[in-house]
């Protein structure tokens, strides 16, 4: 069953067209990836669904249940969940306070402490610098941050924008473990993430987009394989 359907969905800034006609759907309980190079479109096909951006034709369902043009509360308050591109933390704010704010929305008060204990279990590290400002802490543990927040929203869908950008090898290494470690917990992930190599080794199924458009999609393991992926993307 999908989760999420993207059927011909258009999307410009001003006058400048960066999406177009783009269809897509995401499985209940898979991982699946959105691949393709700097300005293809992927972070805004993310903020399109979030309903941070407006689409100009086109209609996203989830749940089965007509999203499009929903303002972007009301589609967190649905289980959609976004880990931008950046973290995007309070940095004046301590760790758990940035936590807290993901449960912000009504559905998520009566968790917040489960939520959290959940959250301090998956990252032991934020546990103990809970009282430590997001500014003072290195990148991977704000990605920790980043990524907790979103799981006090108690989504249904979680979303991943370039979660490894930045990072040293040994953290990019643990971040793929996280979302493998989600998944395996039943979570339904949409990726987007420029290490092709190891989003194609966890992914179920992966769509390409190339300016703005859908140009490719399959499995993941079937990707790996293709050799023109394999030369525009793994270099080899």
């Amino acid at each position: 069953m999908n989760i999420l359907n993207i059927k011909d969905i258009s999307v410009c800034y001003g006058d400048i067209q960066v999406l177009w006609d783009i269809s897509l759907s995401v499985t209940s309980g898979q991982i699946v990836a959105l691949l393709g190079t700097n300005g293809a479109g992927k972070t805004t096909t993310l903020k399109t669904i979030c309903g941070l951006l407006p689409s100009v034709s086109g209609q996203i369902d989830f749940e089965g249940k007509a999203i499009s043009g929903f303002p972007v509360h009301d589609i967190t308050n649905l289980g959609i969940t976004l880990v931008p591109e950046g973290r995007q933390l309070f940095p004046k704010m301590n760790v758990e306070e940035n936590l807290l704010i993901g449960s912000y929305l009504r559905r998520t008060h009566e968790h917040r402490a489960r939520n959290l204990k959940t959250v301090y279990e998956l990252f032991p590290r934020l546990a103990e610098r809970k009282n430590q400002t997001a500014e003072t802490l290195s990148g991977g543990e704000q990605q920790m941050v980043a990524i907790g927040r979103a799981l006090m929203q108690n989504p249904k869908l979680i979303m991943f924008d370039e979660p490894s950008l930045g990072l040293s090898p040994i953290l990019v290494q643990e971040v793929f473990r996280v979302i493998q470690e989600l998944h395996g917990q039943g979570l339904t992930i949409f990726l987007v993430e420029q290490n092709v190599h190891q989003t194609l080794k966890i992914a179920d199924y992966c769509y390409v987009l190339e300016n703005g458009r859908v140009v490719k999609e399959g499995a993941g393991k079937d990707m790996e394989q293709d050799t023109a992926i394999r030369e525009a993307y793994l270099g080899f």
